[in-house]
């Protein structure tokens, strides 16, 4: 296949704009930490390794003094002091680029975000456990964690697909009372609309028609610890009302059971839809959503967190070691995953890095196996309208796991785009 790009020559851009903030702030994000640096109009700072700087990288592709930022006028701008790795900005080489709040570049394998005002971490919040990444939005995110972690109310965790709220939850787990007790996750998007019931609650021997068994539910699984339920947005009327009560009553009462069972289960829900329009359009119960309210985590997307990127792509080329080898990212390719908008955030970082892995011939991965990685795979779908998501199951013989796979995102997301759309095969 022919490659879509080549390494990028040295050039200078520049970005036209108004006069912005007197004061802006490097976020800078190596892959064992994080800090923000204040730039004061008129100011400058200095980046390399060497000890003399500024800002002092610990990366070995850093050189002694690589470039400086300088704030004029509101304007900001950076230069290569003739480094031995260049400085690079949106996939490109560069020797001096001006640029905007939210731009980010690339010196060695360290991504650094500029961003608009005196915006200062403060007080470090410690990261989760599980979680990778400690920019200011991730330390928003490990502090409303910590403080919710030792309550026992309902959580919810909000955020786009692929963003890590399963991780969220187990840390709300894991640093809370119930760390011993078991830890249950549901996908209840995924569960057929007649059994979701049976799996939240159990069900009774004889209870309807392929009950053989009694069978506990979820909730008793996670008795003394916590239950998971992932895509809370697509749980059908009835069953919310169940839900609605459990939570209310600390009672599950299993399908055909005569008595219900007190059980000590804190709830977790998650969902990337928006439940206030859901609740307007009559889809979604208030009460429920209320209850199940009560501690609120949003995460942000991926697009908002760049400067951790280069610690979630050394994550997962590690993971990955086993099965592809040792590999290295280079400042070009880390560049052009920066640059990237991310629609399916971490998910589809982590894919694409893997891939890009598997096309690299050698050692180190260049900015042409991560292009070939994100536009060989498909590309995640923008919110497909519910007519639309119908015709495309139309278009793959009525089964709604091949109409997802086409349109890259999970099933559950898929079937929430329907809305119980009938008459198809999953």
């Amino acid at each position: 296949m022919a490659a879509r790009n080549r390494e990028p020559a040295t050039a200078t851009l520049e970005i036209p704009e108004e006069p912005r903030a007197k004061r802006i702030c490097l976020e800078v994000g190596e892959a064992d930490g994080h800090e923000c640096v204040l730039v004061s109009e008129g100011g400058r700072v200095s980046i390399g390794s060497g000890r003399g700087n500024d800002i002092v990288l610990g990366d070995r592709t850093v050189s002694g003094r690589h470039c400086v930022v300088r704030s004029i006028d509101g304007r900001v701008f950076v230069d290569d002091l003739g480094s031995r790795n260049g400085v690079y900005v949106g996939g490109a080489k560069v020797c001096t680029a001006q640029l905007e709040p939210g731009a980010c570049f690339v010196v060695g394998r360290v991504s650094i975000v500029v961003r608009s005002g005196t915006t200062s971490q403060g007080h470090r919040t410690t990261p989760l456990p599980r979680v990778v990444g400690e920019s200011p939005a991730m330390m928003r995110v490990a502090e409303q964690v910590r403080r919710l972690a030792p309550l026992s109310v309902p959580v919810l965790v909000r955020g786009p697909t692929g963003a890590g709220k399963d991780l969220i939850a187990r840390a709300l787990h894991d640093l809370g009372p119930r760390a011993g007790g078991p830890f249950v996750a549901l996908n209840v998007g995924a569960l057929p609309r007649d059994l979701a019931a049976a799996e939240l609650f159990g069900h009774e021997r004889g209870a309807f028609t392929g009950a053989f068994a009694k069978r506990d539910g979820a909730f008793v699984a996670a008795n003394g610890g916590t239950l998971f339920l992932d895509e809370v947005g697509e749980l059908s009327h009835d069953v919310q009302v169940k839900l609605l009560r459990a939570l209310e009553e600390g009672e599950v009462r299993a399908i055909g059971a005569s008595k219900a069972a007190r059980l000590d289960v804190r709830v977790v829900a998650a969902t990337w839809a928006p439940l206030e329009q859901r609740i307007e359009q009559r889809e979604f119960r208030l009460d429920l959503y209320h209850r199940l309210a009560v501690g609120c985590v949003t995460l942000p997307p991926l697009a908002d967190r760049r400067s951790d990127i280069p610690a979630l792509v050394e994550h997962f080329l590690k993971l990955s070691e086993a099965e592809v080898g040792r590999k290295r990212i280079s400042s070009a390719a880390l560049a052009c995953l920066v640059a990237h908008p991310w629609p399916g955030n971490i998910r589809q970082l982590r894919n694409v890095v893997v891939r890009a892995a598997l096309l690299a011939a050698r050692e180190t991965i260049g900015p042409t196996d991560v292009d070939n990685a994100i536009h060989e795979q498909p590309a995640p779908a923008a919110r497909l309208t519910r007519d639309a998501a119908i015709e495309m199951v139309r278009k793959c013989s009525g089964k709604v796991s091949a109409a997802a796979r086409a349109c890259g995102v999970p099933r559950s997301t898929f079937r929430g785009w329907l809305q119980e759309e009938e008459g198809c095969e999953a």
